[in-house]
């Protein structure tokens, strides 16, 4: 890999998988997200559980916020 990033014809062909499929994207986003939550509840409880959720849609939202106003 030359670390260059992604061509313009696979970016492209990535977002119209994601526009097409979105059910299949949020699928495939979601799984690990809820294992890794199930994981900590288990080992650390169900309080450090709800902050790690809590901080992911904090820094997340945040996250998408920013990169919509730099556009």
């Amino acid at each position: 890999m030359t670390g260059e990033g992604l061509d313009p014809d696979r970016a492209r062909a990535a977002r119209d998988v994601a526009r097409m499929h979105p059910a299949m994207v949020a699928l495939v986003l979601g799984v690990p997200t809820v294992a890794a939550v199930g994981l900590v509840w288990w080992l650390l409880g169900p309080g450090t559980a709800v902050l790690m959720v809590l901080a992911a849609v904090i820094f997340g939202g945040g996250s998408l916020l920013r990169k919509r106003r730099k556009h």
